[in-house]
């Protein structure tokens, strides 16, 4: 699933367990061939390998680029790449000193230091260091950006190809390192951060992501790593276009890969983390295996990590059934559950997850819910948006598909915190949301369209045409609305939904999916709902929002960060943005004797979480 692209979870109750890895890797390769490694395997045992089935495959190496953000890819990458901190089985957000430190040297104005361990490095042997943090802040800051991508209406390609060639075009935004505004300062192995205001979520705001030294020989011409890095220092120090350019475009594109790069792009594998990419089929199966020179604190425990994709949950349960695959977390349904509990042998745990469901709409693709379509008339649009929003059976989709699985789950009523958070029913009380759209409405929504002036309505609904609940969910979501006169279409995907969530927005009208966080940290709704942000996909704009985004950047108290996502909550409402459905149920299923202590977090990584603390079965050696 596409999902985690900076996602909405304002505040996540301790549920699970959790983590961000933190390690290290190089590699004896002169020419930096992370596929090729030393003799000394440094303790790990070379016959240990785990399989793991997942929903969708691996596509992009860039986890904080508009394009790469989801889930898919940063679960991946949470075993390929360190980072200076990561969260403990109670959601705690802890330093992880083997890669690095930080500090905050100063309140008035906020600022950070970031500090490289000596034993933070990239697999090809280059020391990770303050560069590839200068790099991230070039790259989701915005500084640089001086042209924008444009797309055709009809086919939802770029059309602008030749300006954002000769520009400065890097797909990345956040609206925290934003607030970045000035150059960060390098000393050394250090690295200082001077933020424009206070900000809440300091902490997670920016990370190590793409190697800065590899970025700059792609885009530069250099094959030495240390000039390389220069250059990319200097481009981004004295603000010069015509290097920035090509450094955008090497960071916002080449590591996008759905399968083993060629020879001649292997450096596209090198990786900071305690795994690197050895083999790679699209659409299969990609296989990590463990550096055994890697020097951090979180080592690998299975010298081959293998995870085999499918989309299909009972085909999931079948391969755990037939020894293919070792980790199941399939896409929860009564089936699926009932078929884990009953393959002998098997551990299995339930429980709801960190993602949540939601129906979303599009404002501006010239489709039924986009005021263009009414000559302008942003009220008619609105009430055809809330019209269809009237007919989604929330307690029907709760009650047939989530309820098999957890007797008590609910409608969950909020777009920023789970159920459970301590805002949670603050925000609630104050979003109405569970007020208008709690119960089906198929009176008022004819009514609502009668105002409009039309009667009949096409809508063309995204999803995961692979995903079983999903499915399930059209089926009672276009029955609904058909009774107030909608005709409800599945979208035809034309390369993969997740792809298509964010590059065919011409073509859907609403979007069926998940949302699931990859922090803690209270702005993360940010990126969803503010004008032009990351993950705002629909053309939404709204002042007042925006307005109090920019105040909860700031606000450290909690009752008063509720206060503020309850009016943020109760705009999108008025606006009649999308519904939120429920919370998601989950089944993993596990074979002990290949692998032990699994634990799952309610966030990204999910299963993947803590995978230093996994323990080999005597059936995990081939």
């Amino acid at each position: 699933m596409r999902i985690t692209r900076k996602a909405a979870l304002a505040a996540v109750a301790a549920v699970s367990a959790v983590s961000l890895v933190a390690a290290c890797s190089s590699s004896d390769d002169p020419k930096g061939d992370p596929s090729k490694s030393s003799d000394s395997n440094a303790g790990i045992n070379q016959d240990t390998s785990v399989n793991i089935a997942w929903n969708q495959p691996f596509y992009s190496a860039n986890g904080t680029s508009i394009t790469g953000n989801a889930t898919a890819n940063n679960v991946i990458l949470y075993l390929l790449n360190s980072g200076f901190n990561y969260y403990d089985a109670d959601l705690k957000l802890l330093q992880d000193k083997s890669f690095g430190s930080y500090e905050k040297v100063s309140d008035d104005p906020l600022k950070i230091k970031y500090t490289f361990a000596d034993t933070a490095s990239w697999s090809d042997g280059t020391p990770a260091g303050p560069e590839d943090l200068l790099l991230e802040w070039a790259a989701q800051s915005g500084k640089f950006n001086n042209v924008e991508a444009k797309t055709d209406p009809e086919t939802g390609e770029v059309t602008n190809q030749d300006e954002l060639d000769a520009g400065v075009y890097f797909d990345g935004a956040s609206p925290a390192v934003a607030l970045i505004k000035d150059t960060p300062v390098i000393e050394g192995k250090s690295i200082t951060f001077t933020y424009s205001k206070p900000f809440a979520d300091w902490e997670t705001a920016i990370g190590v992501n793409l190697p800065a030294h590899v970025v700059a020989q792609r885009a530069l011409g250099e094959t030495d790593a240390a000039a390389a890095t220069t250059k990319l220092i200097d481009a981004i120090t004295n603000n010069t276009t015509a290097d920035l350019s090509k450094i955008a475009k090497v960071w916002s594109k080449d590591f996008n890969f759905a399968q083993m790069p060629a020879a001649a792009d292997k450096n596209l594998l090198v990786t900071s983390g305690a795994y690197t990419i050895t083999d790679f089929v699209k659409d299969q199966y990609i296989t990590l295996t463990a550096n055994p020179d890697y020097k951090g604190d979180h080592k690998a425990v299975f010298n081959k990590v293998t995870v085999r994709y499918n989309g299909d949950p009972m085909g999931q349960v079948q391969a755990l059934q037939n020894g293919e695959v070792d980790l199941i977390n399939p896409q929860a349904t009564a089936d699926v559950l009932t078929a884990v509990k009953a393959i002998d042998g098997m551990k299995v745990e339930s429980g709801p997850e960190g993602t949540y469901e939601h129906v979303d709409l599009q404002f501006g693709n010239g489709g039924p819910f986009d005021p263009k379509s009414y000559g302008g008339d942003a009220e008619k649009a609105k009430d055809v948006r809330e019209a269809f929003l009237k007919t989604i059976p929330r307690q029907e989709i709760v009650d047939k598909l989530v309820k098999p699985l957890d007797s008590s789950a609910t409608i969950r009523n909020s777009y920023t915190v789970v159920p459970g958070s301590p805002n949670y029913d603050a925000i609630t009380a104050a979003n109405g949301q569970g007020a208008a759209y709690d119960k089906v409405d198929i009176d008022g929504a004819k009514a609502l369209l009668k105002d409009a002036g039309v009667d009949k309505v096409k809508v063309r609904l995204l999803f995961d045409p692979e995903n079983t609940r999903r499915q399930n969910e059209y089926q009672l979501i276009k029955a609904s609305a058909e009774q107030a006169g909608f005709t409800v279409e599945p979208y035809k995907v034309q390369t993969d939904w997740g792809t298509d969530l964010s590059g065919a927005t011409k073509f859907y009208d609403a979007a069926l999916f998940g949302w699931q966080s990859t922090s803690t940290a209270v702005t993360e709704s940010d990126a969803n709902y503010r004008t032009k942000a990351a993950n705002n996909f629909y053309g939404y704009s709204n002042k007042t929002v925006d307005g109090l985004f920019d105040q909860l950047q700031t606000e450290t108290d909690v009752a008063k960060q509720g206060e503020i996502l309850g009016k943020v909550e109760a705009e999108l409402v008025k606006d009649a943005f999308g519904v939120t459905i429920f919370q998601f149920p989950g089944v993993t299923a596990w074979n002990p004797a290949k692998i032990g202590n699994v634990s799952k977090l309610t966030i990204a990584p999910t299963i993947f979480y803590g995978f230093w603390e996994w323990t080999a079965g005597e059936a995990a050696s081939n």
